[in-house]
């Protein structure tokens, strides 16, 4: 048996209960994991609240990105045995033994902590897809991403000081456009009290950005496109002011302009796997290198899931929550 965190669905931070669950088994090309650490998504704190139910055959028990070793494996995942690996999964990461696919693993660099490594695989691999897949961001871009100082934030202006982008982003508040800007942001903006479209435009001498990261939706989106260039690519990756948007479509068309957009966790297990193939080639080697790490904000034990959450919650974080678990 083993210790995991689960949440009734709908419910609040504090209803996450710590609860006694078999030790998962690992299935063919699967390899079972003794974890060290969970990140901590926003994609948790909509499942927790009804939102974000877990697609067909994932577990119930809360956490998309884990990291620890391999303790055991099914058929075609024996490569792996022993070896220290961070991973993304499709649910299952807050507890002591979790099942990931062997293709979406990637080996934790020496220069890196467990805690540190399990706070990577979800935010490189969504931004990863997003901005250079779906948003084809190369050397030279600008790039606009809401949420700068989330776990998605940081991880974008990580990669944009990697692969030549020019980010700038939006905050809520100075103190957190002041640590973007640390971090290495080109510029930040105040969302509550500037307009990111104006200050845009003026940070950009009225040129606009190639790619907007976008995880605000709703009334954002026009917005978004008044910040694009032409031949501009709009991402949308959530939708936290609303799922709908009025668009101008003639502006579209007459500046060829690309709305796009993803999700990850439902995605097969066989595009996860390219994505992890291509991280490991193209992005890898600067983690293993210790110029790719994540920003941590607050580390947990697995018992304070709730207080994680609701730290989430607050808005008050600058990168990435995560749990540790003990064994």
């Amino acid at each position: 048996m083993m210790t995991a965190a689960v949440a009734p669905q709908p419910g609040e931070a504090g209803e996450i209960a710590l609860v006694e669950r078999p030790v998962p088994r690992p299935g063919p090309g699967e390899v079972l994991i003794k974890v060290a650490a969970a990140g901590v998504n926003r994609p948790d704190i909509l499942q927790r609240r009804g939102l974000y139910p877990p697609p067909p055959g994932a577990s119930d028990v809360l956490g998309l990105e884990i990291a620890g070793i391999v303790v055991a494996s099914g058929a075609g995942a024996d490569s792996l045995a022993g070896q220290k690996v961070c991973a993304l999964v499709a649910g299952g990461g807050y507890a002591q033994y979790c099942v990931a696919p062997a293709g979406t693993c990637l080996p934790v660099p020496e220069v890196m902590t467990m805690t540190e490594a399990a706070a990577m695989p979800e935010t490189l691999f969504t931004v990863w897809v997003n901005l250079f897949e779906r948003g084809f961001a190369a050397d030279g871009d600008r790039v606009l991403v809401h949420g700068g100082t989330s776990g998605i934030g940081t991880m974008a202006i990580a990669l944009g000081k990697l692969f030549g982008l020019t980010i700038i982003v939006t905050c809520g508040d100075d103190a957190k456009c002041a640590a973007a800007i640390k971090l290495g942001a080109a510029a930040a903006i105040n969302y509550r009290t500037q307009d990111f479209v104006a200050e845009v435009e003026r940070s950009t001498a009225g040129k606009g950005v190639a790619v907007v990261l976008d995880m605000v939706g709703g009334d954002y989106v026009p917005r978004n496109l008044m910040c694009l260039s032409d031949d501009g690519r709009h991402v949308s990756i959530a939708f936290q002011r609303g799922a709908k948007a009025e668009i101008a479509i003639a502006d579209i068309m007459r500046r060829r302009l690309t709305l796009t957009g993803s999700t990850l966790r439902a995605r097969s297990v066989e595009f996860k796997t390219m994505v992890a193939d291509e991280i490991a080639e193209t992005v890898w080697p600067y983690a293993e290198g210790g110029r790719l790490k994540p920003v941590i904000d607050q580390i947990f034990p697995l018992e304070q899931a709730g207080a994680a959450h609701a730290r989430m919650e607050a808005g008050s974080h600058v990168g990435k929550i995560v749990l540790t678990i003990a064994q």
